[in-house]
């Protein structure tokens, strides 16, 4: 958390007991909707309500401390910064969540780059489909995959 206040305080704010309390609960919980860090931050303390929940996590997110995606058509999704750079697999059949390493996206991120002189946001990066462990879906993944390798 020192580092966190140590960032707040170079941009002229405080780490204040509710910032410190959503960005503890946005760890604990790794993926959560301002909702869930809402529910999280009142087992703490009942003084902390929704919009200083929002409001507070567009600081932080400002800041670099936390990060969001759109895991689904809901809220978008915070999670730490502490945590490493991912992007996100999401199945549309079991709602399974995939936090991947962006090593896997050098090809693409760098002939965006030099085809298009563009930079993506790999963090906020979320790609669905669907998961090889979905057993109503199994045998189609292994027909898919066979296609793309050919």
């Amino acid at each position: 958390m020192t580092e966190f206040a140590d960032r707040l305080h170079r941009s002229g704010r405080r780490m204040t007991p509710q910032r410190e309390l959503i960005l503890r609960a946005v760890d604990r919980l790794g993926h959560a909707t301002p909702d869930e860090v809402h529910a999280e931050v009142r087992k703490e303390s009942a003084a902390v309500n929704l919009s200083t929940v929002y409001r507070n996590l567009e600081v932080l997110e400002e800041l670099g401390l936390v990060r969001h995606a759109h895991l689904s058509d809901r809220s978008p999704t915070y999670h730490s910064i502490s945590d490493h750079e991912h992007f996100h697999l999401i199945c549309r059949n079991c709602g399974r969540v995939d936090s991947v390493d962006p090593v896997l996206l050098v090809p693409l991120v760098e002939g965006l780059g030099r085809e298009y002189g563009f930079v993506p946001d790999v963090g906020h990066l979320t790609v669905f489909g669907a998961c090889v462990s979905c057993p109503e879906h199994a045998g189609e993944h292994t027909h898919e995959r066979r296609t793309l390798e050919q």
